[in-house]
């Protein structure tokens, strides 16, 4: 499992963090700084629903960046590696037949802030994720959620 102090990332995915974080601090931060404004310039605040609205995309936008610097603070994350194809890692792509369905699905196991189930990155903190961390190539899991199932790890890359 992974620790909950250090975020796991690909460089593509820290890439990603570092572009949100500055389009929020550079671009967002002042935009909202100019809805503020123009909802100031409206005169009562106590019934403007514009300054409302700003006030909490505000809100926002600042714990955004504050998460991303946390994140992105050297020691906070980890670049996730290829592993040695041998076992399921962070960072393997890895072939699933799931054995109720016969169905192969393909995955790549990321960090929880890439997770993306729909492009086919899953989190290593997710049921499936767990079940076939240090699995091998012709391995049986089985996926410990409310209605159990099983997968072969056909291959890993």
């Amino acid at each position: 499992m992974a620790n909950n102090n250090i975020t796991y990332v690909t460089e593509e995915g820290l890439a990603n963090l570092q572009k949100e974080y500055d389009n929020l601090v550079h671009v967002e931060r002042e935009k909202v700084k100019a809805e503020l404004a123009e909802a100031r310039s409206q005169g009562d605040l106590s019934e403007n629903a514009d300054y409302d609205a700003a006030r909490e995309r505000q809100s926002e936008v600042e714990s955004r960046i504050v998460e991303l610097e946390n994140m992105l603070q050297p020691g906070h994350y980890e670049i996730i590696r290829k592993g040695d194809k041998k076992d399921v890692n962070l960072g393997s792509t890895v072939r699933l037949e799931f054995m109720d369905t016969r169905e192969v699905e393909t995955y790549t196991i990321v960090g929880s802030t890439e997770a993306d189930p729909l492009k086919g990155k899953i989190s290593n903190d997710s049921p499936l994720a767990a079940a076939i961390m240090g699995a091998k190539a012709g391995d049986v899991r089985e996926v410990n959620v409310r209605n159990p199932y099983k997968v072969t790890v056909i291959s890993i890359d």
